[in-house]
């Protein structure tokens, strides 16, 4: 019995980039990255309102998903990497630069551990290309009516969220559209 191999932008259900955001085999959808508010300095009546704000937007905007990520990559595999490492070597002067590794990524996750990232998300079914971007209009509208400041994602913006999601990069951005084509360009070049 043959094996179909199956490749991972299929098991997730991936199709492609819109020109909106991100086709999958059942929706598109659309992202805003919402900038966000230092709620520490505001006083009680603020943050509810903020709160009273967004509760108002997500029920007159049913189909708005909120999302909360981080926004930075995740150091774990390396920190493991590293303790391993350190209970095998025995050359001090080794160890000492892997305690100061391991210092570091502890530095840099602690920085880096409240780094969010908020986004809404519009799911759309089967809408004409027109419908599409009328309804991203009146969703970016209701999203400033109710104080929020957000701006759709870009593609390079979509490809760092999902290769943050994912644990991949913190470049996503670079991640090229098709798997190899960068090869295959390469190899089309040294063939003429």
């Amino acid at each position: 019995m043959a094996r179909r191999k199956t490749s991972v932008q299929k098991l997730l259900g991936l199709e492609t980039f819109t020109k909106y955001g991100i086709k999958t085999d059942q929706f598109e959808y659309a992202f805003f990255q919402v900038e966000p508010v230092n709620i520490s300095v505001l006083s009680q009546e603020h943050v509810a309102a903020k709160v009273q704000h967004l509760m108002q937007l997500l029920s007159t905007v049913p189909d708005l998903e909120l999302i909360a990520q981080d926004d930075c990559e995740c150091f774990d595999a390396n920190k493991t990497y590293i303790r391993r490492q350190l209970e095998q070597e025995q050359n001090p002067a080794v160890r000492r630069l892997l305690e100061q590794d391991a210092a570091f990524l502890d530095e840099i996750q602690l920085e880096l551990s409240s780094a969010r990232q908020f986004l809404f998300a519009v799911r759309f079914r089967k809408e004409k290309e027109e419908q599409v971007f009328s309804q991203l209009g009146r969703v970016s509208k209701s999203i400033a009516d109710y104080g929020f400041m957000a701006h759709r994602l870009t593609k390079p913006e979509l490809k760092r969220m999902i290769a943050l999601y994912f644990g991949t990069s913190i470049s996503g951005e670079c991640i090229p559209d098709v798997e190899g084509a960068d090869y295959l360009q390469k190899e089309e070049k040294d063939a003429v």
